[in-house]
């Protein structure tokens, strides 16, 4: 058996992925990360995340570690996160997260410990530096990993690949795992969960401009383009607006250069139903299919997979993707990830550069 060094949250997941290993007959010790600079904010959330990962260490009889990887987290992860905000697009850090952070310097810093692989509590499966959709279809997280490298996942264990989250739930409450109970997090990776809004108001300077609706009539006024995404119902803060009906309103685009909010009420506009897209920055876990090919894609966490096709372009600014979905999936976002696959298969993703294919 080998010796595994699990990345223990605090949270029920890794817990029981660690218990795992364990009755596997695995050597386990548990790695702890800071990731965030408590101190920017007074935000504490690290400091309760730690209390019980040491508290489901205690009860496993395993080693803690814990290690500081928040400088790598604010140059690798947070500052492209602002970055694409500033830029009027929607970013995900928590698939940056995982392939600059997790499987990097968690992942070398684990090896230096003396591991021979780690292990997390992801539901995702992998085999021969591949990956692999979990069980739990409701919980699974390959969209996150898909940045992720065949050459990184080759030293990587998913002790929770077979397990739905009922039964990993129940795993810990009947050997009596003191976070058995524990909420699942939902907030932004390593920063917690608090206000959004606010947060990013504490990172990024307040820019006001006008809404106008998708006819170029001025219909209300924001204070920053950055607080807002492509089908975006909630929080425009318009209200009647004469000749208009009493339907909701939804985030159609954004005009950087005017700093304008545009609007609309029609959910078959091409921005909220458009059938396209177009995508850069391209990583593949393994082989490449060749293209074009017949793939399924998604382009958020949990939204059904959608058959589409994939074909190469080719741009000034590079290799791109021209996707073709078969069905059209609600709000396609320019700066979030289009994560493509074959079967239970995770193929890799891309950045959604435009909501249609130019």
């Amino acid at each position: 058996m080998s010796r595994v060094i699990v990345g223990l949250s605090g949270g029920v997941d890794s817990a029981v992925a660690a218990h795992r290993l364990l009755e596997a007959g695995h050597e386990v010790e548990g790695l702890f990360m800071f990731n965030w600079a408590e101190d920017e904010t007074g935000y504490c959330q690290a400091a309760e995340d730690f209390e019980s990962a040491q508290a489901v260490a205690d009860q496993l009889g395993i080693v803690l570690h814990r290690a500081d990887f928040s400088r790598e987290y604010l140059e690798r992860v947070f500052q492209y996160f602002l970055d694409e905000y500033a830029a009027g697009r929607t970013p995900n850090p928590d698939l940056l997260c995982n392939r600059e952070i997790k499987f990097a310097p968690f992942r070398e810093h684990a090896l230096r410990l003396g591991a021979d692989r780690i292990a997390t509590g992801h539901y995702a499966d992998t085999r021969d530096g591949l990956l692999y959709r979990a069980a739990d279809e409701g919980k699974d997280q390959t969209y996150f990993l898909a940045l992720v490298s065949s050459h990184q996942l080759k030293q990587v264990e998913f002790p929770l690949a077979a397990l739905k989250k009922p039964e990993v739930r129940a795993i810990a409450e009947s050997i009596g795992l003191p976070n058995h109970n524990r909420k699942d997090s939902t907030g932004i990776c390593f920063i917690g969960e608090r206000n959004f809004a606010d947060f990013l108001g504490d990172h990024l300077p307040d820019q006001p401009g006008l809404i106008t609706d998708d006819q170029g009539r001025s219909v209300g006024q924001h204070s920053g383009l950055w607080r807002f995404t492509t089908g975006q119902r909630r929080g425009l803060g318009i209200g009647g607006v004469a000749g208009a009906p009493e339907a909701p309103w939804f985030v159609c685009g954004k005009d950087l250069g005017t700093r304008t909010l545009i609007v609309t009420q029609d959910r078959r506009h091409p921005a909220l139903s458009g059938r396209q897209l177009l995508a850069s920055d391209i990583h593949w876990i393994g082989e490449p299919p060749a293209l074009p090919h017949r793939l399924q894609a998604r382009i958020r966490h949990r939204q059904p997979l959608l058959d589409c096709e994939v074909r190469p372009a080719m741009l000034d600014d590079g290799e791109c993707l021209r996707v073709f979905f078969d069905e059209s999936p609600w709000a396609i976002a320019p700066g979030q990830y289009v994560v493509f696959y074959d079967g239970r298969r995770c193929l890799g993703g891309a950045v959604i550069k435009t909501n249609e294919a130019l």
